[in-house]
């Protein structure tokens, strides 16, 4: 993939093998360093696509009789599983994004939403810079009257080291626009949390 050194990747984690203590040469390890480098290059493939292209075929939504943009009030996609890798101890975190936008002139296929948010998150991240810069593609792509993004993800360097809090997960919130108005904000979390009954 673009940006990723495999080969780089697969000596490093040979150099790693080695510092632990452990024969990179045993049977059960002699192929880690090439599949750990694989995994490697998924995880961060996101780091040479740019996540506006994702957004590029946007539609004019068009006016209503009233001249208003003839589209919903709300477009809100829930529960889009993610994951990421924490740039701090290169431990993935993974969950859900909840993303809503209230369109401007414009919506995109809803398809390209789960894209914008799995090519930032194929980087070295963390979790409260993931939920800006899905606001910040969606302001600059989309124009939109409002933005909302929810994280909700569990750190495995939370989980599986350190205090090994198992069942703690982190909640980031992003607001944009109309949607930095608390109720306006409530009732999107309120469709987020409950659905639309």
């Amino acid at each position: 993939m673009a940006g990723v050194d495999t080969e780089r990747i697969a000596r490093a984690v040979h150099e790693i093998l080695l510092a632990i203590g452990e024969d990179p040469e045993r049977a059960g390890l002699q192929r880690t360093p090439a599949r750990v480098a694989e995994a490697y290059a998924d995880f961060f493939g996101g780091l040479g696509v740019d996540p506006l292209s994702h957004l590029a075929d946007a539609v004019p939504v068009g006016t209503s009789e009233t001249g208003a943009p003839a589209t919903s009030d709300a477009v809100v996609l829930r529960d889009l599983a993610f994951r990421s890798v924490c740039e701090h101890h290169l431990l993935p975190f993974v969950g859900t994004a909840h993303v809503a936008y209230l369109p401007g002139d414009r919506v995109v296929g809803l398809g390209r939403i789960p894209a914008v948010v799995d090519t930032l998150a194929a980087r070295p991240q963390l979790q409260e810079r993931l939920a800006e810069e899905i606001a910040d593609t969606l302001e600059a792509g989309l124009e939109p009257r409002g933005v909302l993004v929810v994280l909700d993800a569990q750190h495995r360097c939370v989980t599986t080291r350190g205090s090994r809090q198992e069942r703690s997960s982190t909640i980031t919130i992003v607001a944009r626009g109309e949607l930095t108005e608390p109720a306006a904000r409530a009732e999107i979390i309120a469709l987020i949390g409950g659905g639309a009954a």
